[in-house]
């Protein structure tokens, strides 16, 4: 996605010049690869380094199966795309880094394995875990009751759903607690996202209140969806509340969060009946105790979406 269509108009190009790069994806949300639109620049990464000091722990390590104890290594299929959950602050092509990140690779060193990250679209993480192509699956993962049905998780915080508007925009001015808010707009979402499927399954609301139905846009790129709204495509973008609460904390980004509208748990991503959820919640729970993970959600800002405790397949928050 270029901004082509606006250099002619200076400020705006400037603005979206020192756009970080915002993954508007969720909780299932989740992006491509860091796509950034042209000339972007992405958020630097702070500094401190809570991971560093995390060491193996056997009694957790020794709940791993036998078989990944041996391979020493775990395929990790990540969607990244957005600060603070995972984004590339370097560009494409050099480390990632984000709360995603620093918590996947303390849960390795607690489990006394080396992450083997490999980079994927959000909508293709799921069916891959199936299939025997990742041993989990990261990219800010909603636990939803459809998604339990297939998949396994072991939560690691909560998020959830939110909305967000260009700055100034005056059609939506307070936050969104029923969809019939949304009704006559146009909203732009992550494919494969519960945004999607939230939006999708209640379609009708503005029908049966005799009102004009919203319509939906879906954007695979992550940078998409923010160049969308900037452009006055969409009115309204549904996506992760750090996310949102994130990307309106940046000026340039000229967006404004409307704030929460459903919560979810967030969890590392298995197949079904998975040997390994047990090990990762074990590994979880150590750095909630040892205080690491208090100082990885505190770097990237997220202390307000910690868990006192890791769960396996928990039920949907109502």
């Amino acid at each position: 996605m270029t901004i082509r269509t606006i250099r002619t108009h200076l400020r705006g190009a400037a603005a979206l010049a020192l756009l970080p790069v915002l993954a508007l994806t969720s909780c299932g949300s989740g992006g491509t690869t860091g796509t950034t639109p042209a000339g972007a620049q992405a958020s630097p990464a702070p500094t401190d380094d809570p991971v560093a000091a995390v060491r193996k722990v056997d009694s957790v390590a020794a709940l791993l199966p036998a078989d990944v104890r041996k391979a020493g290594t775990l395929r990790i299929g990540s969607s990244v795309g957005f600060p603070p959950g995972a984004y590339y602050p370097n560009g494409p092509g050099k480390a990632p880094a984000g709360q995603d990140i620093d918590i996947a690779d303390a849960v390795a060193k607690v489990l006394g394995v080396k992450p083997a990250r490999q980079d994927a679209s959000f909508e293709t993480i799921l069916p891959a875990l199936g299939s025997g192509k990742f041993d989990v699956g990261t990219g800010n993962f909603g636990v939803t009751t459809q998604r339990l049905k297939t998949v396994d998780f072991v939560t690691y915080i909560n998020d959830g759903q939110g909305f967000a508007v260009k700055k100034g925009n005056t059609t939506l001015k307070k936050k969104v607690t029923d969809l019939k808010q949304l009704c006559g707009l146009t909203i732009g979402t992550g494919a494969g996202t519960t945004f999607e499927t939230t939006l999708t399954a209640q379609k009708d609301v503005c029908a049966k209140a005799g009102k004009k139905p919203y319509e939906v846009k879906v954007y695979s790129e992550n940078a998409a969806t923010l160049t969308a709204l900037q452009q006055g495509r969409i009115d309204v973008i549904m996506s992760t509340i750090n996310g949102l609460r994130y990307q309106a904390s940046q000026p340039a980004s000229q967006t404004t969060f409307l704030g929460e509208y459903h919560r979810l748990d967030v969890g590392f991503a298995f197949r079904k009946n998975s040997p390994l959820t047990k090990a990762f919640q074990a590994a979880v729970d150590e750095l909630i105790k040892d205080g690491t993970y208090a100082r990885i959600l505190e770097k990237w800002g997220t202390s307000a979406s910690a868990i006192d405790a890791s769960q396996i397949n928990p039920p949907e928050h109502r």
